[in-house]
């Protein structure tokens, strides 16, 4: 929720602290407090990094079909060609690399689409997209595309941005990190403005930073639902925290299942259902295959991947990741044209099916254009949460350009019932979460330096602020 400091103390001159409070859980709030300040200072900069290009991501799908329409989409005509036909107009207009999946056109004015992996001009991991009118087999260009919900150049650029800063897998790092402490920093927030009183959290009439707090905490209470949620998701698929996850997933039988790809297979539920596809026209061809799909019950949009290698199958799988979702899935064998094997979403895992919708909702697709907007609002409350974070930093200073120093050594007061479980419980999130855990390490290393040097300078401050 919060991202930056944020501390109780007022421009005003206060009336006297009351009597302290004789709750066991009292002592914490300054532990919180010490936590969402420090944590808010050095987060905040992957954080602004994360949000503003979250807030591009969600604007890139409405601007990738303005930027893209030519290619996206063609004139309604009466009859629909066969898809064999247009992926051979694709190839004698583009009969580099291989055919490594189809895209039929999904509606009316959308054209199909024609993958080729292994082109030479192609980064590693894309594939170039043919786009072909479905009417007239007339090639209307071609881009490359990444990933499963073919992002064109536009918007993959801006993924690669805001998943890995463009600097492959140690930039991943930077956003695992901001997902592993966006939850906590939000967390802190949540305790810090609902124990303050409630005259202190008005921002009517307020001014200086009493304001700046109110606006602070008022925003981040109400954004704070969509951070956990942003967090949690953004997790699902990280370096190290997202490993974790997998294998706790397959560890009780929650995997996600797919259909096997050896032609004839029997149905393993984990089999790949992808890879280096050979000929498009192998067996009995495209038409062949995707009608027995229909006759299974896929509708549009769906993806066609051909064969592998002379053992593999044809696998024909549903691409809608909008709600509702459609992700069922066959295997066909190319030498009968008959389906040899069946995922249905339907029967996926519970936490398999979660996992791709919060994925899905992550990222925009989900519910369309108002999932965008959601997104684009939370990354704006995330951006104002953290200028206001640093303001209130800066006003905080009277005198000093960094602010007074939060006192140390509120921990001493937190009773070893409390203390010891709450460390225990630290300690195991971050040995899941090691990229909230190693800082939060380095943090506390660095503050104990720092609190050691103070004291033999005669410096050294324990207490806790007022308010």
């Amino acid at each position: 929720m919060t991202t930056a400091p944020s501390t109780t103390t007022d421009e005003a001159p206060q009336p006297a602290a009351p009597a302290p409070s004789k709750s066991s859980w009292a002592p914490l709030r300054p532990l919180i407090l010490r936590l969402h300040f420090y944590a808010g200072v050095l987060v905040a900069p992957f954080l602004l990094v994360a949000a503003v290009t979250g807030l591009l991501y969600a604007g890139s799908f409405q601007a990738e079909k303005l930027v893209y329409d030519h290619e996206l989409t063609v004139p309604v005509g009466e009859r629909k060609l066969p898809i064999s036909e247009q992926v051979a107009a694709a190839r004698e207009a583009h009969p580099e690399g291989t055919v490594s999946a189809v895209r039929p056109s999904p509606e009316a004015d959308a054209t199909t689409r024609v993958m080729l992996s292994g082109v030479p001009s192609v980064d590693e991991g894309h594939a170039l997209a043919v786009f072909v009118d479905p009417y007239t087999a007339k090639v209307r260009g071609s881009l490359e595309q990444y990933g499963s919900t073919g992002a064109l150049p536009l918007r993959t650029w801006i993924d690669e941005f805001h998943r890995d800063l463009r600097l492959g897998e140690p930039g991943r790092l930077y956003s695992e990190l901001a997902a592993s402490w966006l939850w906590v920093i939000s967390a802190g927030g949540l305790v810090l403005w609902f124990s303050r009183r409630r005259a202190l959290r008005k921002v009517r009439g307020a001014k200086g930073r009493r304001r700046t707090l109110g606006l602070h905490g008022s925003v981040g209470v109400w954004a704070a639902a969509g951070f956990f949620f942003l967090s949690a998701t953004g997790l699902t698929w990280s370096a190290y925290a997202g490993a974790t996850i997998d294998e706790l997933r397959t560890s009780l039988g929650q995997a996600t299942p797919s259909v096997s790809a050896a032609a004839g297979g029997e149905h393993s539920g984990h089999g790949s259902a992808t890879g280096r596809a050979g000929d498009a026209a192998h067996g009995v061809g495209l038409d062949k295959v995707l009608a027995a799909a229909r006759a299974e019950g896929l509708g549009d949009p769906v993806e066609i991947v051909p064969p592998a290698d002379a053992t593999s199958a044809y696998v024909v799988k549903q691409v809608q990741r909008s709600w509702p979702s459609k992700q069922d899935a066959v295997a066909v064998d190319p030498a009968s044209g008959e389906v040899t094997d069946v995922s249905r979403f339907a029967d996926h895992p519970v936490l398999a099916k979660l996992t791709r919708w919060g994925i899905d909702l992550h990222t925009g697709v989900l519910f369309g254009l108002a999932n965008q907007i959601a997104l684009m609002l939370l990354a704006l409350s995330l951006i104002l949460l953290i200028v206001w974070g640093y303001r209130m930093w800066w006003q905080r200073g009277r005198g000093t350009a960094f602010g007074r120093p939060i006192p140390r050594g509120a921990w001493q007061q937190v009773r070893p019932q409390i203390l010891v479980p709450l460390l225990a419980g630290i300690a195991v999130l971050g040995y899941f979460l090691p990229l909230f855990g190693i800082p939060l390490a380095a943090f506390l290393a660095v503050d104990i330096l720092l609190g050691e040097i103070a004291h033999r300078r005669g410096r050294r401050s324990y207490g806790t602020p007022a308010g």
